[in-house]
């Protein structure tokens, strides 16, 4: 078994650590994973039989505009269609 992925993730195998002591949490992608977890800048996916384990550069809970910034800039383009689209719906109701 290798235990990197194709993005660089930790593969931790169940039967090294079966449980997870952190709290499950929604923020992040799922990935096909069933749970995710955070504790600071540790963010894990949980898997059927393994954890997918990485660092992300800015803790979400502390800097939630700087972790999309840096660790999720892929949603920026969709946040500012969000935002043009927001606009265009406030200002033709006036």
């Amino acid at each position: 078994m290798c235990f990197v992925d194709n993005e660089g993730n930790i593969l931790v195998p169940k039967t090294v650590r079966p449980l997870m002591e952190y709290k499950p949490t929604v923020l992040g992608e799922k990935k096909g994973s069933k749970k995710q977890y955070r504790h600071g800048k540790l963010h894990i996916r949980e898997y059927d039989d393994c954890y997918s384990v990485h660092y992300d550069k800015i803790d979400p809970h502390k800097d939630p505009f700087g972790h999309i910034l840096v660790d999720a800039s892929k949603y920026i383009p969709g946040i500012m269609m969000l935002s043009v689209l927001s606009d265009y719906l406030i200002n033709s109701e006036k």
